[in-house]
């Protein structure tokens, strides 16, 4: 099922997804910060990362869509 949405709510949506995957990189960064270097990265950080990369891609298709 397709669903269209105006540009406007394409535009405010897209925002919305860049802010929370922007919040996910500073959470990453800062969980990071708290290990020192030669330890390994908690999960968290690698998951927080992943899902900025996630949530970034998916502003992207709805910018190529709209």
């Amino acid at each position: 099922m397709t669903t269209t949405i105006d540009a406007a709510t394409a535009n405010l949506l897209r925002s919305r997804l860049l802010d929370l995957a922007r919040r996910q990189d500073e959470l990453a960064a800062y969980e990071a910060a708290a290990t020192p270097y030669w330890k390994p990265q908690a999960p968290a950080v690698h998951g927080r990362r992943t899902a900025a990369d996630v949530l970034r891609a998916e502003a992207d298709r709805l910018l190529d869509a709209s």
